[in-house]
């Protein structure tokens, strides 16, 4: 049996790591396309440009919302014309995801660089792929890992609160994920089954949140770096990366693609709705009562969703569950990772029995 193990070209995570992202960046090439979101381009890229333009040229282009196959060609586009070098992206999730998908469409190394410890996306060799509306498309898998992430956490303590905290959701998905595909023998996304590190990183990725997730969530409100802070950013940083990539995905993922074909969870961060399909993955996979108060307790500690309406779903119907539930089933899902009986009924019941506690536990 072969196993796979993936990892970044260079992880450089501290306060005030942006002081050496030209150095690092001279490393790929002596010109680059930087491409930000609108908000970041405001509001983070005057922290970063002037490090940059000491060691290399670069072009700066604003993301259009969505890390669409339209959005990534406009910036291929972009990239060939300006006869870059390198690609980097400069933010949160999907616009790291676009940067990535347009440095493999044009052949070229990419660095990646989190404004936010909002997700597990900056590490892996993996793209998601979104309609222009919203709605989960496709995984776009890639030849490669990034060959740079850097993370200031003196810039990511600047970002609100719930940021931090979605990116604990997503990271509080790998260990369980992970964990059903080692004993099912599935395999992460090489097609290779994951090793014993992989394994490891996944479990330490959940320890480290249950340890430290409350009082980086209070360093982020006090807008300081603490030890805590660090932990936290690289367990929803590297270790998840690592852990959900290397390790396997299976149930949270898949329900949380589920739930974006209801618009109503547009508004709702990705690992908000990751957090709630891993306590919907509780019930569905039988975990036991005190694992199930743990995860629980947890969330509510930090401000995770643990109902449907803290995810825009108060008045959802059982036919619009159903649909989610029958999406999260669909061919190719990574819930069929799992070694238990996985159908669009038992889904429906998963998701009703996690709304239902989460009610329980609020009154």
């Amino acid at each position: 049996m072969i196993s796979t193990t993936l990892f970044p070209g260079r992880y450089v995570q501290g306060e005030g790591a942006r002081r050496q992202i030209g150095s690092d960046l001279s490393r790929l090439g002596a010109r680059g396309l930087v491409i930000c979101g609108p908000t970041v381009f405001r509001k983070a890229l005057p922290d970063y440009e002037p490090f940059m333009r000491k060691a290399v040229d670069v072009t700066v282009e604003t993301y259009r919302g969505e890390c669409s196959d339209e959005e990534i060609a406009r910036l291929l586009g972009l990239a060939l014309h300006s006869k870059a070098q390198f690609i980097v992206g400069l933010g949160g999730g999907k616009v790291l995801d676009t940067a990535k998908a347009v440095a493999y469409e044009a052949r070229l190394p990419v660095a990646v660089v989190p404004t936010i410890a909002g997700t597990d996306a900056p590490c892996s060799a993996l793209s998601v792929i979104y309609t222009e509306e919203g709605a989960f498309k496709r995984y776009l898998v890639l030849p490669r890992n990034p060959d740079l992430v850097l993370v200031d956490t003196e810039i990511v303590a600047r970002a609100p609160v719930r940021l931090l905290v979605s990116g604990m959701g997503d990271a509080l998905a790998t260990w369980f994920e992970a964990e059903s595909c080692r004993k099912a023998y599935a395999s992460n996304m090489t097609g290779n089954v994951g090793s014993l590190s992989a394994y490891a990183l996944a479990r330490l990725c959940y320890d480290t949140l249950l340890e430290d997730g409350l009082a980086a969530r209070t360093a982020c409100e006090a807008r300081i770096v603490t030890p805590s802070l660090e932990r936290i950013v690289e367990a929803n940083t590297l270790l998840s990366g690592l852990g959900f990539e290397s390790g396997g995905l299976a149930t949270s993922h898949s329900i949380h693609n589920g739930l974006t074909v209801l618009e109503r969870t547009h508004a709702f961060y990705h690992g908000e709705k990751v957090a709630f399909g891993t306590l919907a993955s509780l019930f569905l996979t039988d975990k036991p009562v005190d694992v199930i108060d743990e995860v629980f307790d947890f969330c509510e500690s930090v401000g995770l969703p643990t109902t449907l309406g803290q995810i825009g779903l108060a008045d959802v119907s059982d036919e619009e569950l159903l649909a989610v539930a029958e999406a999260s089933c669909a061919e190719g899902e990574t819930i069929h990772n799992e070694s238990v009986p996985v159908t669009p009924r038992s889904v429906f019941a998963a998701l009703k029995g996690a709304d239902a506690e989460g009610r329980r536990r609020a009154r």
